[in-house]
């Protein structure tokens, strides 16, 4: 069961230049900032109610957002879905059919396991589900 919309990743360039927008004009408080190697990005969550905005920098030029932002540009990346059992909710959609990027669950931002659905079988749309660690529930 999907709980609540996680947090909705914006890929960005720098994080540098674009924290002034989030936080001087949206008024966002910055969680905070980290590298998330399994994934090639620099992250920073700004809080916004119960979900986030997570901005997506590219650490290197093979960087899955890096390849994102030459295509695409600058922009909304993905929608990550906060779920109770990351391993349950990949086992129900591939026995239904839902192609996925991510076969298991693999470590994101704050320990977090993540995996992806794939946009072919989402009308185009990058989901990420996302189960966090039991104390940040």
């Amino acid at each position: 069961m999907v709980k609540k919309i996680d947090h909705i990743g914006i890929a960005v360039r720098s994080i540098k230049e674009a924290l002034p927008f989030y936080q001087d004009v949206l008024h966002l408080h910055l969680e905070g900032i980290e590298e998330v190697e399994s994934e090639k990005v620099r992250v920073a969550f700004l809080k916004i109610g119960e979900s986030k905005l997570e901005l997506l920098e590219p650490i290197n030029t093979d960087s899955p957002i890096a390849v994102f932002i030459e295509k695409r540009g600058e922009g909304i990346h993905h929608i990550a879905l906060a779920v109770d059992s990351i391993e349950q909710r990949l086992e129900d959609m591939k026995l239904n059919g839902i192609r996925v990027i991510n076969e298991k669950a693999k470590t994101g931002a704050g320990g977090s396991k993540i995996a992806f659905i794939h946009p072919k079988s989402s009308k185009g749309v990058l989901f990420e589900l996302c189960e966090k660690r039991k104390q940040e529930d």
